[in-house]
């Protein structure tokens, strides 16, 4: 019976991941490596693939800051009653419930040319729909729960007696961050930041919606492989996806690598462990 469970579970893996990608691999050199390279230098793949690694950059950037803070403050905060924590967990799930297509839809019901607020915005020209700042908002709101994620139960691990040592003896707030709690939690915040990365740059449904998918304005290279596939061009849609296929695979290897790291870490009595 084991032996049957593991042959189910490899088919699967090998149907809708193995499989999948040998076909996006072969479809990308079909007609040959410079037509795969031709796909990749074109105007409109160089612009969405830097449009992809402007909007990686900056959310990554606003959930380590952001997320480590709401972490800290979820786990210690002394303001947040009983009653509350529950509250705020599931607004914090909230993202894995909602689809990203409904996300975009909220961005452009809020920020939208037609309502008030984006026409506020615009007209002290700060564009939110179909620029990048609703991109990046769209992005942040799918990928905030995975640092707060990672953060938070290495928080409720460690306790708090070391940093109330730490502010016994004198250091203030941001000496005990970087002294007591940063190495406790650096290994979760990496996770964080990896699986932020991967999340942000194979986003698809809420960037279409609040993006308009415009080119060499606001296409990612997602969007660019939806609008290639659709017009049928399959060697160019497979190139991208190819890339974007070798980049989650590399970001997935150096999470385990980080994961091995951390669990030696961990038995050279270096840091807390992060239960995976």
């Amino acid at each position: 019976m084991r032996k049957l469970l593991i042959g189910i579970s490899f088919s699967v893996i090998f149907l809708l991941i193995i499989l999948p990608f040998l076909g996006i691999s072969f479809g990308a050199f079909e007609d040959g490596p410079g037509a795969f390279f031709d796909a990749l230098v074109r105007p409109e793949a160089l612009h969405a693939l830097k449009i992809s690694l402007i909007i990686v950059s900056i959310v990554t950037v606003l959930n380590a800051i952001i997320g480590i803070y709401i972490s800290i403050e979820i786990v210690r905060g002394s303001w947040i009653s009983r009653w509350m924590k529950p509250i705020i967990n599931a607004l914090i799930d909230l993202p894995f419930a909602v689809s990203p297509v409904i996300v975009g839809l909220m961005v452009i019901l809020i920020f939208g040319p037609n309502t008030a607020l984006g026409a506020f915005l615009e007209d002290h020209n700060m564009k939110i729909v179909y620029a990048i700042p609703g991109m990046v908002i769209a992005t942040m709101f799918i990928t905030f729960p995975l640092m707060v994620r990672e953060v938070v139960p290495l928080l409720e691990e460690i306790g708090t007696q070391s940093e109330e040592a730490s502010a016994t003896l004198g250091a203030g707030p941001v000496r005990t961050f970087f002294q007591v709690t940063w190495p406790s939690i650096r290994w979760g915040v990496m996770y964080g930041l990896i699986l932020t990365i991967a999340r942000s740059l194979g986003e698809f449904g809420s960037i279409l919606v609040v993006s308009g998918n415009i080119i060499n304005q606001t296409q990612t290279a997602t969007t660019l492989v939806y609008q290639d596939a659709e017009q049928f061009q399959l060697v160019a849609a497979n190139s991208v996806a190819f890339v974007l296929g070798l980049i989650s695979i590399t970001i997935l290897l150096t999470l385990e690598w980080l994961k091995r790291r951390s669990e030696a870490t961990r038995n050279h009595g270096g840091g807390s462990p992060h239960a995976h």
